[in-house]
């Protein structure tokens, strides 16, 4: 428990504004909820979230030592009062989320602390006592692989620190299969093929480039497809990485003449389509381990995939 003294220049204030202020890293609904179940209050009784506050009058916080710390990045889930997660396979070691489009895996991908994927990872296994930091001695709950802020798909959240190094040395060893879906502009000829280049990565404009021919500072890039089905102008198509580079696929179909709908990055928006992100989406993954996977050994062989692909459903119903 802490208490607060109220001094003249706080006087007069609500008490929810000021425990914004007093207290960042609490979301306003959980103050809410504690003011109501009497976890904070005024001069040891009963208060309002609407009170004034006087000079003199002393605050009784009953709430997690962690709310009182500075705003960092690694305690914004703390500003997360209810995570919103579509899970997909949850165990004691990893979590696998479906993540939207929109929505950034971590802060610096350009959104606000406690406004990210991890954020809600990490208040959804605090809220549940999974994870608790301040036993913690270094180990957080992290991203194993990411996702573009606008595209969709599986997102794999280690829950344990044996199972983040066992993940991320097999996504490093490409021990497992994911699988893409997209909408491309046309019809890729052949209909299952491999389209192959060079990418350069301009880190400075957030944008690669494609050769067909090796280039100072470009790597290789492959991209396995399939074209599931072709309709009014669009194609259906599945993708598999062979090398996992930045926004490989989105600028080798574009590359390719084929660019993804809804991609104004590399390709041109077509105004007969409305919409915000580009038609691309981690639908599935298949965990193949050739060497030992420690913990998460059980997992070889298990295929996860997301309910629901908004853009096959709008422009390919079955």
């Amino acid at each position: 428990m802490k208490e607060l003294k109220i001094g003249r220049n706080d006087a007069g204030q609500r008490l929810d504004r000021f425990l914004a202020k007093a207290v960042p890293l609490l979301p306003a609904s959980l103050a809410q909820k504690y003011i109501r179940i009497k976890r904070i209050k005024r001069n040891n009784a009963r208060v309002n979230r609407d009170d004034r506050l006087l000079e003199g009058d002393v605050l009784q916080l009953y709430i997690n030592d962690e709310f009182f710390d500075e705003m960092r990045e690694d305690n914004a889930y703390l500003t997360v009062a209810t995570p919103k997660l579509n899970i997909v396979y949850e165990d004691e070691h990893i979590l696998l989320v479906d993540k939207r489009p929109g929505l950034a895996v971590h802060p610096h991908d350009g959104a606000e602390y406690g406004k990210t994927l991890i954020d809600h990872i990490q208040a959804y296994l605090y809220a549940k006592r999974e994870w608790r930091p301040r036993e913690e001695n270094s180990f957080t709950p992290a991203l194993c692989n990411r996702i573009d802020r606008n595209t969709g798909g599986i997102v794999i959240a280690a829950k344990t620190a044996e199972a983040l190094r066992v993940m991320n040395q097999k996504i490093k060893d490409r021990e497992m299969d994911k699988r893409y879906l997209a909408i491309v502009e046309g019809s890729p000829q052949p209909k299952i093929g491999v389209l192959k280049g060079y990418l350069f990565k301009d880190a400075a404009k957030n944008r690669v480039y494609v050769y067909d021919t090796p280039q100072k500072g470009a790597k290789s890039c492959e991209t396995r497809y399939e074209v599931l089905q072709s309709r009014n102008g669009l194609s259906l198509v599945e993708c598999e990485l062979i090398t996992g580079r930045t926004h490989q696929i989105r600028a080798q179909f574009a590359h390719a003449g084929h660019p993804l709908l809804g991609d104004g990055k590399y390709g041109k928006l077509d105004k007969r389509f409305d919409r915000k992100y580009q038609a691309l989406y981690s639908y599935k993954i298949t965990f193949r381990f050739t060497t030992d996977a420690g913990a998460l050994e059980y997992l070889n062989g298990k295929k996860f995939s997301v309910a629901k692909v908004d853009f096959k459903d709008e422009y390919f119903p079955d």
